[in-house]
């Protein structure tokens, strides 16, 4: 996994939704918060395919956890107060969600059930959304930058567009890390001037990364996946404002060259949001005086939302957790990363005897007296 991922690994550390929901509530018990005095919220997308952690939260939790989720997994850090009016003890799962498709084993998309011939589309959409135009850069940057001999010399023919650096947006290569400096230490001339595109002698690092088949004749040969993540960076006009319309895109893009370039880029994407997200709201939650003094937990990661197969009417939804942050009234304050989040919930029991059936709660809502409302004229 890239760098700026760190430890977020995947791999070994997902649950089933199953699990998860009653394990968190059985963590949380056991930390002292009082069963019947919980309240619990999700800052998850507004994908349909949300709707199944939400009612197991709803079992397992007894009510229907607030809302602080914004489309991408952006948590509302501005709905903290009203959250902490709700309930005694507080708790809040942010995630980021991807969609999985298990026939075909890619991320990023999902089936949709409600649409005529159940088509898979992008999932998270938002996150999708917001990758495009890096996904168009980097994929013109792939074909546009070649490599070839001219003239007994190993060069790489970069486009013209990529060698403006006075663009105000777009992928910026490394330029020095393709081509050869001068004795001097400068960018030499360019060996050959095209109309569209200029050649220069390639960087020995480079040359040394690459085939020797590039470089034996004047044909070009496209970069295509070799352009890796050190190689370039993007430079993109993002609002500054503090959970306004771009938080997704600038949460995402510092980590775009290594999201555009991973083989599963939308579970990329995923994991890069959650972790800016549970740092946010980490420091959120230590300075908003409505949470000071209380029993909380803030436990954040990402949905994998599995296509459902047919016949079954919700995705078969996991969790894989990232951090976790626990702060009791009595001022006890501590973090935990993945690998100790994850022994903590695989130490508790999957058993909730405190959950609500949902049928039965509707059945007996259904047979209580009705309550008139008059409304005075």
């Amino acid at each position: 996994m890239p760098s700026q991922m760190g430890d977020f690994h995947v791999n070994g550390r997902m649950m089933r939704y199953s699990l998860f929901a009653p394990r968190l509530y059985n963590l949380c018990v056991a930390n002292g918060f009082e069963p019947g005095r919980i309240m619990p919220s999700r800052a998850f997308c507004s994908d349909e395919n949300q709707g199944y952690p939400i009612i197991l939260m709803a079992k397992h939790f007894g009510i229907f956890p607030f809302d602080h989720g914004r489309v991408g997994g952006i948590v509302s850090t501005f709905r903290h107060g009203p959250h902490a009016h709700h309930g005694k003890d507080l708790v809040i799962v942010q995630a980021s969600h991807v969609g999985y498709d298990p026939e075909t084993g890619r991320f990023g998309t999902y089936r949709r059930p409600r649409m005529d011939g159940e088509p898979h589309t992008t999932s998270c959409g938002k996150i999708g959304a917001v990758m495009e135009w890096y996904q168009g850069e980097y994929a013109f940057a792939r074909d546009h930058i070649a490599f070839a001999r001219m003239d007994g010399q190993a060069v790489v023919v970069i486009d013209n567009r990529l060698l403006d650096a006075g663009r105000e947006e777009g992928l910026f290569l490394n330029l020095d890390r393709f081509i050869a400096a001068t004795a001097e230490g400068q960018r030499p001339d360019p060996c050959r001037v095209f109309s569209t595109a200029r050649a220069y002698p390639v960087h020995s690092d480079l040359a040394a990364r690459l085939p020797e088949s590039v470089f034996q004749s004047d044909r070009r040969k496209p970069m295509g996946d070799r352009l890796t993540a050190d190689l370039f960076g993007f430079r993109r006009r993002i609002e500054e404002a503090v959970e306004g319309h771009d938080q997704l895109e600038h949460n995402l893009s510092q980590s775009m060259p290594h999201i555009v370039t991973s083989p599963h880029s939308a579970l990329a994407a995923a994991q890069a949001n959650t972790q800016i997200e549970f740092d946010r709201t980490y420091r959120s939650i230590l300075l908003d005086p409505a949470y000071q003094g209380r029993n909380l937990a803030f436990v954040s990661g990402i949905n994998i939302d599995i296509s459902r197969h047919q016949g079954q009417l919700f995705p078969l939804t996991k969790f894989v957790p990232w951090a976790a942050y626990f702060q009791t009234r009595q001022g006890e304050r501590r973090v935990l990363e993945q690998d100790d989040l994850l022994a903590a919930l695989n130490a508790q029991s999957a058993e909730n005897p405190d959950q609500i059936e949902l049928d039965g709660a509707i059945s007996e809502m259904e047979k209580m007296p009705e309550v008139m409302i008059e409304v005075d004229a």
